[in-house]
Parts: C-alpha cells; sequence; structure tokens
C-alpha cells in the first residue's frame, strides 16, 4: 500500500522574487544590447538572454497555493513523490503533477434504505457519516474515486448493521435499533471504518437519521406498539 509522505517544498514568495529579478534582468539585458550595438546586436547573446526568459518563466509555473486544511499530492511521471501541507504559496518542479485534495471533516447522508431487520420486518433506515481524510497517499491511489468509495461503503455497511438487529425489542438485555441508538452508533462507526481503512479514511461520526417501518407495516405495527 501507499502511504503518505511529507514533503516540504521551497517557499514559493521567494522562488517568485528570484524568476521576477532574473526575468528583469534578462529583459533589461536585450535591451541593453540592442542599443549599444546599434541595430547590429549579437544574435547569440540575444538568443542566450531569450532562453533564460522561457527557463524562467517555465520556473514560475512551479508555483502552486496551498489552502488551510488541503494537501497537494505531487506525482512525476506516475510515481508519487510527496504531499505539500504547508499552507500558502509554495513551489516544487514544474513537471510534478499537482492534485488538490481536502482534509477538511465532510459529512453527507445516505439513502433511505429499505432492508429487512433482525426479525424479518421491512424497515426504512439512513445514517449521517462524518468523515475525513487522514492519508492523501491512500485516498488517491488506493481507491478509484474515495468520495463515491466512502458513499458506497457506508450504505453497505448500514445494510449490514440493520439485518443484525431488530427494529424493536421488548426485552431490556436485548440491544434493538430503536432502543439503543449510542451502542447502535458506535457500531456503526466501526463497521464503516474497517470498510474504509484502506482508503485513507478516518470515519469521526456515524449515526442513524432515519428509521421507521416501511409504509406496508406500519400501520400494523403501530397498533401492536399499542396494544402492548
Amino acid at each position: 500500500m501507499i502511504r503518505e509522505v511529507q514533503s516540504s517544498t521551497p517557499s514559493g514568495f521567494a522562488v517568485l522574487g528570484l524568476t521576477l529579478a532574473v526575468l528583469g534582468a534578462s529583459v533589461w539585458g536585450i535591451i541593453g544590447v540592442a542599443r549599444a550595438a546599434e541595430g547590429r546586436a549579437d544574435v547569440l547573446l540575444i538568443g542566450a538572454l531569450l532562453l533564460v526568459i522561457v527557463i524562467d518563466v517555465a520556473m514560475m509555473s512551479g508555483l502552486f497555493t496551498v489552502e488551510p486544511n488541503q494537501g497537494i499530492v505531487l506525482t512525476l511521471f506516475g510515481a508519487y513523490k510527496g504531499t505539500e501541507k504547508n499552507p500558502g504559496l509554495r513551489w516544487a518542479n514544474p513537471f510534478l503533477s499537482k492534485r488538490k485534495i481536502s482534509l477538511r471533516v465532510r459529512n453527507f447522508e445516505t439513502q433511505k434504505l429499505k432492508v429487512n431487520d433482525l426479525d424479518g420486518n421491512p424497515i426504512e433506515i439512513a445514517a449521517v457519516v462524518v468523515w475525513q481524510v487522514i492519508d492523501s497517499a491512500e485516498a488517491c491511489f488506493e481507491v478509484d474515486s474515495f468520495e463515491n468509495y466512502v458513499n458506497v461503503q457506508s450504505e453497505s455497511a448500514l445494510r449490514n448493521l440493520s439485518t443484525s438487529y431488530a427494529y424493536d425489542s421488548h426485552d431490556d438485555d436485548k440491544v434493538s435499533l430503536r432502543g439503543a441508538s449510542g451502542e447502535i452508533a458506535m457500531h456503526l462507526q466501526r463497521e464503516i471504518q474497517d470498510r474504509l481503512q484502506k482508503a485513507g479514511v478516518q470515519v469521526i461520526e456515524a449515526r442513524i437519521s432515519h428509521l421507521a417501518y416501511a409504509q406496508e407495516i406500519a400501520g400494523a405495527m403501530l397498533q401492536r406498539q399499542q396494544a402492548s
């Protein structure tokens, strides 16, 4: 597995100042040579100064910005070279590919899933998952699309959890989806985290946001609850 490596790129402000100084000196040199030669400028010298300008502009293309809680994944011809997390203007080899990845805390709500609980009763369930990328290399290279991976695996974990517990239980010693929300939330968080381990994602919180009997049995279950 590819693990994240912290990259330390130089400050972009120093490189920007240096490249601007070289650019200005090169332009001024071309103008000076042309004037001194009175129209018979040394072609080789001007050509060399133009080459310096081209290289200087190419060096400036290596400048990039890093926002707070953001990582820039650096690759060179397909090879991973590290992740820059220091915010501000930075500079790296212009040949390096730079992919931005957010390290901020995110959350999403799954779709309402229609599944059968442990007792075989059809129920509707949805959950809110709070997560964050903690390893940018795994998120970029171990899975195809880590955001879609989080969504699909979270719904899969929620579906598996729903079939492991009954919707409700009159036995205080038996854990149910409705009666033990704290324990269910912890189980769901562990279930999702196990599935997302290879994607470089940490699940901060997972909790059920919607829980109800399916419409076709909701009336009958309500009558049963009232009778009991």
